[in-house]
């Protein structure tokens, strides 16, 4: 982790343009928020393009996705790139339907991202690797860096797996990270949240893989942290101590875990 990426977010305050879920919206505005982000939620293909133009960072997430939204997508993805602002794809359940499948073909056959951000059911499904899948949720186990690679390699892009060890690529570079609390895993939306902790982090002037990491590291210490916390009974309890968690320096997080 590089305390100095996350210094950088919390100095600069970037305004990170989300094109995400109904479910999570709440959630994922304040998490950014208490991390030192500026979060925006426009979903119109009206004004997609345009806010995308004035934003820093790009989050398309498709957890609840219409035909509607799609365009609007792929609207903020283009102004992204002819900006040269990060843009984090996060495919929710791609291998559900073949509805979702598609919508994440046409993104990509149009928007270049910078991170493609999921579980290992969704990253493998993208990479035409067998895995079992329930709903939006990964089952089972197998190789997440060869997922990785594959992703990474086939849509020229950084990929993050995320799990109980979360597996990151670039190029032939490959991290993974050991961060994490089982009850990210009863919290809808903390995938989510990470994918816009990750836009935020791209944000600033150093290399992506770097930048992933270190947000992917910091998102699973917080987690740690906070599930200790005397207070917490559970997932209800969890979430506010979890958003507190998001606000502290890293080097206070890493002393306290």
């Amino acid at each position: 982790m590089n305390p100095t990426i996350i210094q950088s977010v919390r100095e600069k305050t970037p305004l990170i343009h989300h094109l995400t879920n109904q479910v999570v919206m709440n959630f994922t505005a304040n998490g950014l928020l208490a991390f030192g982000g500026a979060p925006i939620m426009a979903k119109s293909e009206v004004e997609a393009y345009d806010m995308a133009s004035i934003s820093d960072g790009i989050l398309i997430n498709i957890g609840t996705i219409t035909e509607a939204d799609v365009q609007a997508m792929i609207l903020a993805g283009k102004a992204a790139n002819e900006k040269g602002i990060p843009v984090v794809l996060d495919p929710v359940g791609v291998a559900a339907t073949p509805f979702r499948t598609e919508v994440v073909k046409q993104i990509l056959a149009e928007v270049q991202p910078t991170v493609i951000k999921g579980n290992a059911g969704e990253l493998a499904h993208l990479s035409e690797i067998p895995w079992q899948t329930k709903g939006v949720e990964s089952i089972g186990e197998g190789n997440t860096k060869e997922i990785a690679q594959k992703v990474a390699e086939k849509y020229n892009t950084t990929a993050i797996v995320t799990g109980k060890i979360d597996t990151i690529c670039t190029g032939n570079q490959l991290v993974q990270n050991e961060t994490g609390h089982e009850l990210l895993t009863k919290v809808t939306g903390a995938g989510c949240l990470l994918g816009s902790i990750v836009t935020a982090c791209l944000t600033t002037e150093h290399p992506t893989l770097e930048q992933a990491s270190t947000a992917v590291h910091f998102y699973g210490l917080a987690a740690e942290y906070a599930a200790t916390l005397p207070g917490v009974h559970g997932s209800g309890t969890f979430l506010p101590t979890f958003i507190d968690a998001l606000s502290l320096e890293p080097g206070d997080l890493e002393r306290r875990v």
